[in-house]
């Protein structure tokens, strides 16, 4: 995809958040709007991951710490056909395999982790960057946090660690 493609489909994903959060009259479009562009790149660009395969060992990571901004992540993994895009108007439905926070609990194709405690994501990040760099293993581990996030003292140390022991 080129940029103007990147675009479109960025402005795309836009939409559905709208109205998946229309749809659940619940969720934070903000900031999950805001995330289009640089997941769109991500995904359509740059992340090695197969739909088909989303257990697949040699996968990149993405984990989205500032889990409330989910419904552009769901959006994107059901446009990539991780999910039928159907799920996206079920959003915090009781029951519903999407919520208002990304849960390996529910055992959502392509979400690597649980999120909703602020602060937790880099530190996973880092973790699973360190186990990729034992292993050698060349995956990419991504993460996305929030400005409320870096108020917590547990990224910081994420972070300091990751430069520490040179996770790449």
């Amino acid at each position: 995809m080129d940029v103007v493609d990147l675009k479109k489909k960025a402005n795309k994903l836009r939409g559905d958040v709208l109205q998946m959060v229309t749809h659940a009259n619940s969720g934070h479009p903000g900031g999950a709007m805001g995330m289009a562009d640089d997941l769109t790149v991500l995904y359509y660009r740059y992340l090695r991951h197969d739909p088909q395969h989303p257990d697949w060992t040699d996968r990149d990571r993405f984990l989205l710490s500032n889990g409330h901004t989910c419904p552009i992540l769901y959006a994107i993994l059901a446009d990539r056909g991780y999910f039928p895009r159907e799920e996206l108007w079920h959003l915090r439905t009781f029951g519903a395999l999407l919520q208002g926070h990304p849960s390996t609990a529910w055992k959502i194709p392509g979400v690597e982790v649980s999120s909703g405690s602020l602060g937790n994501g880099l530190s996973v990040a880092v973790g699973m960057a360190l186990a990729a760099k034992l292993s050698e293993k060349d995956t990419r581990i991504y993460c996305s946090i929030s400005d409320a996030e870096c108020q917590e003292g547990q990224p910081w140390e994420a972070a300091t660690a990751a430069v520490h022991h040179r996770a790449d």
